[in-house]
């Protein structure tokens, strides 16, 4: 059984229905987010669990037989951010010791492309030195510490750690007026009728489709061998926003996206992640380019809120 932590969130749910897809057998955890996605209803057991609670975490996983663990539950920093920390370094801590004493196959934790954050490259790789910058968000903070405590605290027990550093992934379960992501909030603009707020046609950078980010860590969980512990989990394919007005034009007929001319800084490209490894590793290759992944969250807003 393979165990999905926030396996309700945009993320997990489409993780878990990957693996589902791949002929596994996947529980998914839950806490705040009680409602099962359509395409998940009968096909994943539902467990709830607040991962802070190590007991119930490790009777889980018993009941479970767990073999293999993604975590992906986090929380959102509210006006203290070391609540924030506390809980999700808690949950972590928990997640790890139930890997090891379970002995599991493998633990993918989630990291994130900000980890890059000061690196002057536009395609960012994992042989890339992560450098001591300012980073932009307590989010990101968490999420390069969350690297070594996961290395380190597996270190000796034969569980194989894989860090996830996962790009700016958007689609269906996502907040539609997401402040992490300017493509809901555009696209739901334009499904209201409504002019979306005009956006430079220059700027872009990395985008990843839900069912992809999903795919590919399910990809990453099953593969027989990995020769790596670190993977960047994105599309591969930079976007510019000109891209996306066009797919907005294309889905939602009538909609009238406006673009600024060039970009709101510097001249050059916006940075995304290389998925070399990953493909190399795995076989994974995106089902969905900019267009399609558009037109296809245009038809899933047709019928779901969010």
């Amino acid at each position: 059984m393979i165990l999905v932590t926030g396996g309700l969130g945009m993320i997990g749910a489409h993780t878990a229905r990957a693996l589902a897809d791949l002929g596994r057998r996947v529980v998914v955890t839950a806490h705040r987010r009680a409602e099962v996605p359509s395409f998940l209803a009968g096909r994943v057991a539902v467990e709830p669990l607040d991962v802070t609670d190590r007991d119930a975490f490790l009777a889980l996983a018993a009941r479970h037989d767990v073999g293999d663990i993604v975590h992906l539950a986090g929380g959102i920093p509210g006006a203290d951010p070391v609540e924030f920390f506390r809980a999700d370094t808690t949950g972590l801590l928990n997640a790890l010791e139930v890997a090891r004493a379970r002995g599991v196959r493998r633990f993918a934790v989630a990291s994130s492309l900000g980890v890059y954050a000061g690196r002057p490259e536009t395609r960012w790789h994992e042989e890339l030195p992560l450098p001591a910058a300012d980073l932009p968000h307590p989010i990101v903070a968490l999420k390069k510490a969350a690297e070594p405590l996961t290395t380190h605290g597996l270190q000796g027990s034969g569980v194989q750690p894989v860090v996830l550093r996962i790009g700016s992934v958007w689609g269906p379960l996502m907040d539609p007026e997401s402040p992490f992501n300017h493509v809901p909030p555009y696209v739901g603009a334009a499904l209201r009728g409504e002019r979306p707020p005009p956006l430079h046609a220059g700027d872009g950078g990395d985008t990843c489709y839900a069912p992809d980010a999903g795919r590919a860590i399910a990809l990453l969980m099953t593969a027989r061998a990995l020769p790596h512990t670190v993977y960047n989990v994105s599309s591969g394919r930079p976007f510019t926003n000109r891209d996306l007005a066009d797919a907005v034009r294309a889905a939602v007929p009538g909609s009238r996206p406006g673009l600024l001319p060039g970009r709101s800084g510097p001249d050059g490209d916006d940075p995304c992640l290389d998925i070399a490894r990953l493909t190399r590793d795995t076989g994974f290759e995106p089902a969905f380019d900019l267009a399609a992944a558009v037109a296809d969250y245009v038809a899933w807003r047709a019928a779901n809120p969010r």
